[in-house]
């Protein structure tokens, strides 16, 4: 059986955007996909600011009542206590935050985060009601020593061993080797790795969890590739970092299919 994905366009802001730029920068896209023919019909939009702009985003989409979801960039393995400087899911939850990304590249490589941390952070995300956005990727050097989709397979292997019960993910595939390098890789790559990702999902969980999950791609992604990587059948989506900060190359990713003549 295969299910019906609706596509999800995840722009990652990363450290980009005060709050007041982020009312600015979400009203001005809301405005800018409204009248397209697919916008928001067919695509589900979603960004991800910095923590201190959630707040804002949230009050702007509840109040314009807005079809764009948003969420955190991360959060901790733990709901409340003493540590200073986290982000409990509860306060994702409580800001209306429908996602939240765990293990981006950037948090494995300069926060030393790993697998089992990674599915810890998944359960807290699941236990407070948000979906987690699990990033996985291989460095240049995993893809020449393992092969295309080895370590992102056992990053997903790991991180859901750890996580135990989650009802609902998106994965997010991203080649550390071409995040912000220009370089993405090929739709045929792309599907390779997130059709492996899929067949690991169905083992683990099973055929209607695996048919129902998401499975995004992020690295380097613009206007000018999207619709490549859209026509491959296990790819439903991107998370978009340098191109999502740009109204018009987001919106343009957003409406992909006006670029596959459908």
């Amino acid at each position: 059986m295969v299910t019906t994905r609706t596509p999800l366009m995840a722009g990652n802001w990363k450290m980009n955007f005060d709050h007041l730029q982020a009312i600015a920068f979400v009203q001005k896209l809301a405005w800018t996909l409204k009248d397209a023919k697919h916008d928001y019909a067919d695509v589900e939009v979603a960004v991800f600011p910095p923590f201190t702009d959630l707040r804002s985003v949230q009050t702007l989409v509840e109040a314009d009542k807005l079809p764009i979801a948003y969420g955190g960039q991360d959060l901790s393995e733990h709901d409340a206590g003493a540590y200073t400087g986290e982000i409990s899911g509860q306060f994702l939850a409580a800001l209306g935050s429908r996602y939240v990304i765990v293990g981006h590249s950037e948090r494995r490589q300069y926060h030393g985060e790993d697998d089992a941390l990674l599915g810890r952070k998944v359960a807290a995300a699941v236990r407070n009601g948000v979906v987690p956005v699990l990033c996985v990727g291989e460095t240049a050097e995993d893809l020449e020593a393992h092969g295309a989709a080895a370590v992102p397979v056992q990053q997903l292997r790991d991180a859901l061993a750890a996580a135990g019960e989650v009802p609902e993910l998106v994965v997010a595939y991203e080649p550390v080797w071409a995040i912000g390098s220009g370089q993405a890789a090929t739709p045929e790559q792309a599907q390779t790795v997130c059709r492996a990702l899929r067949d690991e999902l169905r083992t683990v969980v099973g055929d209607e969890f695996a048919d129902a999950t998401r499975i995004l791609y992020g690295g380097s992604v613009k206007a000018e590739n999207i619709a490549g990587f859209m026509r491959e059948p296990d790819v439903d989506g991107a998370l978009v970092g340098g191109a999502s900060l740009k109204i018009d190359d987001f919106a343009s990713i957003v409406r992909f299919r006006s670029h596959v003549g459908s």
